[in-house]
């Protein structure tokens, strides 16, 4: 019986210890640096990168959910590993693609990938932590894949703008490389336990598992506080993000100046990751909001249309971003049991995808028709406006 627990202690720490080289490859994306730049090259104007992006997010809405119940039913391993082949395969469609009908098609299986990893991933490493009793330590290792990410995602960037520079069809040859090798510490994953005796049947039924998660969405108004909160703070970054890739390079900077800026950017997500226990036992329960609130403040003045001012404020609109993250994961799995976990979680980035899907094309076409620094500037003031609102409520 030592035996057996001592086994599955090992086998539970090694999946976060394999998770931490699996994060790593499956956030090496070096095209999510430059394909903005790519669809412009390829000859789409902004509202139809808008529109592409808008169908990832659509289908994302609708393929969320969904894929985190086959995530609780099925197995995390599984899915997480279909989702990496499915990267590769959108890859390859990016590759080939020349309008925005096959872009579309293109996003719409790179939204499934995304599906299939982004609650199943997180369930799998929480639910290891909780099986060998260890889950209040999540933060921490929470922060630490977050860093992980972060230095993933930065140096992806600066290495798709410098290949950029020089050919894009390099930059996705390689992407579609990365995704495969990223199912090499994937198959290291064991599906952790989670299945308490006497529930094991009901979640055989995917209209019970359905009927479980919904009973438990409706009796805690707290978790639905976390579920609406944190997508739409996201989702003004991510905003900025993308469609900053073109704002820089029409404020005169080349790829290649565009990816150190993203690279900068990112060792300043690195460095809010790693300084999110401390901020939080400074500002506690307040850091969401000052970081929000902070990320409303760069955007206005990343719009000002001062090449300096913009690089700054974008490292530090990014700063704040990445506080964030480490919250909004340990405030939602502490709410959520593990037998729905996956589908839950899921559900928060269906809600990120929602209001992606409202926002994007739209941030898109006021750019086309204006331009990006009043699509910026309006977008900061929103941003403050709201959470000025949502103060007032709390209190």
């Amino acid at each position: 019986m030592v035996n057996i627990k001592k086994n599955m202690n090992s086998s539970m720490e090694r999946n976060v210890r394999a998770d931490y080289v699996y994060c790593f490859l499956h956030n090496f994306d070096i095209s999510s640096a430059i394909w903005v730049l790519y669809m412009v090259f390829k000859g789409l104007p902004l509202y139809q990168v808008g529109i592409a992006e808008g169908v990832f997010h659509v289908s994302s809405f609708l393929f969320e959910v969904p894929s985190g119940a086959l995530a609780d039913l099925f197995g995390r391993k599984r899915v997480i590993i279909i989702g990496r082949i499915l990267s590769a395969v959108s890859a390859v469609m990016m590759f080939f693609s020349s309008n925005v009908f096959s872009f579309s098609i293109a996003f719409i299986v790179s939204a499934l990938s995304y599906n299939l990893n982004s609650g199943s991933e997180e369930a799998l490493v929480y639910d290891s932590m909780k099986a060998v009793n260890k889950e209040e330590a999540y933060i921490k290792v929470n922060s630490r894949i977050n860093m992980i990410i972060e230095v993933s995602q930065g140096m992806a960037t600066f290495a798709g703008g410098v290949l950029a520079q020089y050919s894009y069809s390099v930059c996705y040859i390689t992407v579609i490389v990365i995704s495969l090798i990223s199912i090499l510490p994937a198959l290291l994953f064991k599906e952790p336990a989670v299945c308490i005796k006497g529930e094991k049947e009901e979640r055989v039924s995917l209209i019970n598992h359905f009927k479980k998660c919904y009973q438990i969405l409706k009796g805690n108004r707290e978790l639905l506080k976390v579920l609406l909160y944190f997508p739409m703070v996201f989702t003004f970054n991510t905003i900025v993000y993308y469609y900053g890739q073109q704002y820089f390079s029409l404020l005169g900077f080349n790829k290649i100046s565009i990816s150190l800026i993203m690279l900068l950017s990112g060792s300043f997500s690195v460095l809010g990751a790693f300084s999110c226990e401390k901020v939080i036992s400074v500002l506690g329960e307040k850091t969401k909001y000052a970081a929000s609130v902070l990320m409303g403040i760069s955007i206005i003045i990343i719009s000002l249309n001062n090449a300096f001012l913009a690089v700054a404020f974008f490292a530090i609109m990014n700063y704040a971003n990445s506080l964030l993250y480490p919250i909004q994961s340990n405030s939602l799995n502490k709410l959520i049991p593990s037998g729905q976990r996956a589908t839950i979680l899921s559900i928060d980035s269906m809600l990120f995808s929602m209001f992606m899907v409202l926002l994007f094309p739209l941030s898109g076409l006021i750019a086309d028709k204006l331009n990006l620094n009043y699509t910026f500037f309006g977008l900061g003031i929103l941003q403050i406006t709201l959470m000025i609102i949502l103060l007032r409520k709390k209190r």
